[in-house]
C-alpha cells in the first residue's frame, strides 16, 4: 500500500519512496536536555515513533534508520550547570535519562541512532570550514556567520520551506541587527564561549590560520549530525511546526551551501512538521509556565492514555490538551481492553493480522484519527459477534484489533492487568471479595448493603462495571 506524506517544502501530499533500495532514513530534532520535558515536547516524539513503526511495516526488506538527536550544549544547559556548580555533562546526562524514561512510559521505541552534539564537534567544525572556504560564511568579532543573502541571491530559495520571502522572515522575526552582521538575517555558526563555559577548538580563522575556540550555533549541529549518521540526501526530516523557521530553514541553507547542492531537496527529500499542542488554546511552553510535565502526567495516567490522546488529532493539526481529552482517551482504551477481555474469555484472539483499512488510514499522511476509528469498528464488530454467539468472528476481529493497536504502540497490556492498574495480589483479592459480596447482596435484594460495598470500592479508587456477563472492575 503506497504511503503518502504531506511535504512542508512542496506544500502537497506526495507518494513516498525511499531514495535507496536498501534503507529508509529519517531524522527528527530531539530535546535540549536541561530540564524535564512537557507533554508538548512528547507530541513529535510520539508522532514520529508511529511513522517509524509504519515505515518498518511497509518496508520490511529495507533497514529503517531513525535518528533523533540530543542537544547537549546550549545557553540554558550552561546556566543550569553554573547554578548547580557542576559540569554540563552532569546536567545533560540527568535529563537525557529522564527524557528516555518519559518516552519509554509513553510507549515510544528508542531511535536507531541518537547522536549527541558534543560528540560531533569535528563534523561541525569541518562543515563550517567548508562554508568559509566557499565564501558562504565570514568571520566577524570572533564569530562565524552564515551569509544568507549570498545563498538566497534573490531566488527565494532561503524562504522556500516557510513559503515566505527573506524580507518577510526578517521583519516577522524582529531580528536584531547585531553590529557584526553584514545582513540582518545572517546567523551564527560558531561563537566564542563566555568565561567558565565549555569550549572547543573551532574552525580556523581565515585571517590568522589559528583555531577559534568556542562552541557551535544551534543550527549547524543538526546539519552536521544528520549528514554524519544518515548521509545526503536523507528521506525524511521531522520536527515541530515551530522549527520551520529559523532552525530548519537554516539547516537547508548551510548544508546546501557547504556541498554546492542545487536543490533544497538534495538535503532532505521530505519535510514533516507536527502542529502545536496547546493548553486552553494557548501554546504550551516553559517560558509561559503553562506546562504539564510528562513525568507528572505518567504518575496519574497510564502511558497508553497519554499516547492515545496525542494521536487523537491529525499530527499536522493543533491539539488542545485538556482533562476532557485525557478522559476521552481513557474511555476509548477501556472500551478496547474490555472487548479484548471478552474475546479472551470466549476462547482467545484469532490470527493477529493488521487489517488493510488500518494500514490504509496510516498510509494517508499518518491519519491517526481515521486509524483510531478503525479500532472502534473492530471492537464493535467483535462485540456484535460475541453477543450473537459467533466466537470465530469475534476472535478474528479481536486478533485484528490487538495487532492494529500494537502497530501504533497501543493495547500492549494484558486486559486484566490494564483494568487492575498494576495492583498487588492482596489488593486484587480484597476487591474481588468485595465484588462477590456485592453480587450476593444484590441477589438477596439487600440494596443498602450493595450500596455500602460500592462506596467502599469507590473509596479504594475502584470502578465497578456491570455487564451482561457479570461485574468487572478497574482502578479509577
Amino acid at each position: 500500500m503506497a504511503l503518502k506524506l504531506h511535504d512542508t517544502l512542496t506544500r502537497e501530499k506526495r507518494a513516498f519512496e525511499p531514495a535507496k533500495p536498501d534503507r529508509v532514513t529519517m531524522y527528527v530534532c530531539g530535546p535540549t536536555v536541561y530540564n524535564h520535558a512537557h507533554i508538548g515536547n512528547a507530541r513529535p516524539a510520539v508522532v514520529f515513533d508511529v511513522l517509524f513503526r509504519l515505515l518498518r511495516r511497509l518496508h520490511p526488506d529495507r533497514e529503517v534508520i531513525y535518528a533523533r538527536n540530543i542537544t547537549d550544549v546550549d545557553d540554558k544547559i550552561n546556566q543550569k550547570a553554573a547554578d548547580e556548580g557542576v559540569e554540563i555533562g552532569v546536567i545533560t546526562q540527568r535529563y537525557t535519562d529522564i527524557y528516555h524514561a518519559d518516552l519509554d512510559g509513553l510507549g515510544c521505541l528508542r531511535p536507531t541512532v541518537e547522536p549527541r552534539a558534543t560528540a560531533h564537534m569535528g563534523e561541525m567544525v569541518a562543515l563550517i570550514e567548508q562554508l568559509l572556504a566557499q565564501g558562504a560564511a565570514y568571520v566577524s568579532t570572533g564569530e562565524v556567520l552564515f551569509n544568507v543573502e549570498a545563498f538566497d541571491a534573490g531566488s527565494g530559495r532561503y524562504g522556500a520551506l516557510s513559503n515566505r520571502s527573506l524580507e518577510d522572515m526578517v521583519a516577522g522575526a524582529r531580528v536584531e541587527v547585531a553590529g557584526n552582521k553584514e545582513h540582518a538575517a545572517d546567523f551564527v555558526l560558531w561563537k566564542p564561549s563566555k568565561p567558565g563555559e565549555p569550549s572547543w577548538a573551532g574552525p580556523l580563522d581565515p585571517g590568522t590560520g589559528e583555531p577559534m575556540p568556542g562552541r557551535p550555533g544551534w543550527h549547524i549541529e543538526c546539519s552536521a549530525m544528520a549528514e554524519k549518521v544518515l548521509g545526503l540526501p536523507f528521506d525524511i526530516h521531522g520536527g515541530g511546526l515551530d522549527l520551520i523557521f529559523p532552525h530548519h530553514t537554516n539547516e537547508i541553507a548551510q548544508s546546501c551551501a557547504a556541498h554546492g547542492l542545487e536543490a533544497n531537496t538534495d538535503y532532505a527529500r521530505f519535510w514533516m512538521h507536527n502542529g502545536f499542542l496547546t493548553m486552553d488554546a494557548e501554546k504550551m511552553s516553559k517560558s509561559l509556565g503553562n506546562v504539564s510535565l510528562i513525568s507528572e502526567l505518567l504518575e496519574r495516567q497510564p502511558g497508553e492514555v497519554l499516547r492515545w490522546a496525542l494521536l487523537s488529532a491529525h499530527y499536522r493539526q493543533p491539539l488542545d490538551w485538556t482533562d476532557a481529552l485525557v478522559d476521552q482517551a481513557r474511555k476509548g482504551l477501556d472500551r478496547m481492553y474490555g472487548t479484548l477481555r471478552r474475546v479472551r474469555e470466549a476462547g482467545g484472539e484469532g490470527p493477529t493480522e493488521v487489517p488493510a483499512a488500518f494500514i490504509e488510514a496510516l498510509s494517508d499522511d499518518l491519519n491517526t484519527p481515521a486509524a483510531i476509528a478503525v479500532l472502534f469498528d473492530l471492537a464493535g464488530a467483535a462485540e456484535r459477534a460475541l453477543n450473537a454467539g459467533d466466537g470465530e468472528t469475534a476472535r478474528a476481529r479481536g486478533g485484528e484489533l490487538a495487532a492494529a493497536g500494537r502497530l501504533i504502540g497501543l493495547l500492549q497490556q494484558d486486559p486484566d492487568a490494564w483494568f487492575e492498574g498494576g495492583v498487588d495480589a492482596a489488593f486484587k483479592a480484597q476487591v474481588e471479595a468485595l465484588i462477590a459480596a456485592r453480587i450476593a447482596a444484590r441477589a438477596a435484594k439487600d440494596w443498602g448493603e450493595a450500596d455500602r460495598i460500592r462506596d467502599e470500592l469507590t473509596a479504594l479508587n475502584v470502578v465497578v462495571m456491570d455487564g451482561p456477563t457479570g461485574a468487572t472492575w478497574r482502578r479509577g
